[in-house]
């Protein structure tokens, strides 16, 4: 194992004139097994991750042991991305064809699988749980309309909803499996991102019963640019972010805030900062105010809803965080899982 530490003395929020110094942030590596994992999710006691090759990681937090284990029933070129729990159990969702939603009893580790889609289109990009009996995942378009899925019985059964429940997307509209933060729920609220040749957020205020897609600013129009990442603090605040995959180092309209529940969105650090994104979250008990962001430049932080970003780490391995609490996160990408504290 490796320790890295970093260590910013640095003034953000210059424009206000007030010097605001940045926590030191320290890093520990608990594996550089060989790996791709883009599915992260942190409870109290383990960390679960979905990964490549039909695998899922468990970390042990109190005894620092990492256990990668190969999933029954699917192929050794099975990627997992989107991750999701209930108390009970852990569910797993294939990335491609075919789609296997697979639940895991978090004390036998027994598997089940619990909705399987097959189709040359299918692909699934996120997934999350609202509470132990409502679920729901969402991905790329088979018809006219971004795939959605849900469960309401803590995810024995899952059903597909009906595209005339959606609005329709644009022809070469779908969404990128970088990190798990394509869908969000708060509250009642449903957000999900597209990129691609047209880069929207599809809201629902009642569990996905109805739909409204607002435009956004960031940078699409190629099948490789838009969204990639989203986060919401509450039903209110939130950030998107994302740019063109293919030109990485690319900072400009690529990360945008709301404070009307994604009705509307503001352009943030235009041609500064971070370039290309693939996850974004804000702080735990930051009142909005706090975020990271990871991807293809690095790690930044901000303290000021993004108006002003600091660069905490020029490592381009990382896909995707979690945090534990409002000083411990998780992080997990390209031959890497770590541990960060903010101090």
């Amino acid at each position: 194992m490796k320790n890295y530490l970093f260590i910013l003395l640095i003034c953000i929020g210059c424009a206000s004139k007030k010097e605001i110094v940045s926590p030191i942030f320290e890093s520990k590596i608990i594996s550089t097994e060989k790996l791709s994992c883009r599915a992260i999710l942190v409870e109290a006691e383990k960390v679960w991750m979905g990964m490549d090759k039909g695998r899922i990681g468990i970390y042990d937090r109190k005894k620092d042991t990492l256990v990668i284990k190969s999933i029954a029933n699917v192929s050794n070129t099975t990627e997992f991305r989107s991750i999701a729990s209930t108390k009970q159990a852990i569910f797993i969702l294939a990335v491609g064809n075919p789609a296997v939603l697979i639940r895991i009893d978090k004390n036998t580790l027994d598997e089940t699988i619990v909705y399987k889609e097959e189709h040359e289109k299918v692909f699934y990009d996120s997934m999350q749980f609202a509470d132990d009996l409502n679920g729901f995942a969402m991905g790329d378009p088979i018809e006219n309309c971004l795939s959605f899925i849900k469960t309401n019985d803590g995810g024995t059964t899952w059903q597909k909803v009906s595209c005339s429940n959606f609005p329709v997307v644009a022809n070469g509209e779908a969404a990128f499996a970088t990190s798990n933060t394509n869908l969000i729920v708060k509250g009642k609220s449903i957000f999900m991102v597209s990129g691609g040749k047209q880069s929207r957020v599809f809201v629902s205020n009642d569990f996905g019963t109805t739909w409204k897609a607002y435009e956004t600013p960031i940078v699409q129009g190629e099948e490789m640019t838009g969204i990639f990442t989203a986060d919401f603090y509450d039903e209110k605040t939130g950030m998107i972010a994302g740019g063109n995959y293919t030109k990485q180092d690319q900072n400009c309209a690529n990360k945008a805030i709301t404070t009307n529940g994604g009705k509307t969105w503001n352009l943030i650090a235009d041609k500064e900062a971070f370039g290309y994104a693939s996850c974004v979250q804000f702080v735990p008990n930051s009142k909005g105010k706090k975020i990271i962001a990871v991807g293809g430049t690095g790690l930044y932080y901000t303290s000021d809803f993004g108006k002003s970003w600091l660069k905490f780490s020029d490592d381009k391995d990382f896909y995707t965080f979690r945090f534990a609490s409002e000083t411990v996160f998780y992080a997990s990408g390209k031959n890497k899982v770590a541990r960060f504290e903010i101090k």
